[in-house]
């Protein structure tokens, strides 16, 4: 996967967030949580525009870590919306979780392998 197509993927999940979160009930808790999903569900797609200009390879390290922790904080907003069963569009959460799931496989991935080339 080139670096276009995966910056796609991430504009996608983002949107697929900001639309789980216009989902979401306009309560306490779905206020609350649908705020947090759009924070971290969107920040993952804007910190690897970032990490791509990274001044160095330590750098670049540095903001796809940034990049992995926004999925992961996302990830779990995901699955407490699922727990509490706070959405009634199942299969657009289940894509969520699903294709952030992939997501986070691939940025470790990438972590993994800008370590072992900055080491080299």
């Amino acid at each position: 996967m080139n670096k276009k197509d995966l910056e796609e993927r991430l504009i996608n999940f983002a949107v697929l967030t900001i639309e789980i979160a216009n989902d979401l009930p306009n309560s306490k808790t779905g206020n609350h949580l649908s705020g947090q999903l759009v924070r971290s569900g969107t920040s993952s797609a804007l910190n690897y525009g970032e990490a791509q200009s990274g001044e160095s390879r330590k750098d670049f390290i540095h903001k796809i870590k940034v990049v992995l922790k926004e999925l992961r904080e996302t990830l779990i907003c995901l699955k407490i919306i699922d727990r509490a069963k706070l959405l009634t569009a199942f299969e657009k959460l289940q894509t969520a979780l699903k294709e952030n799931d992939e997501l986070i496989s691939i940025f470790v991935k990438s972590v993994e392998t800008a370590q072992k080339n900055l080491k080299a």
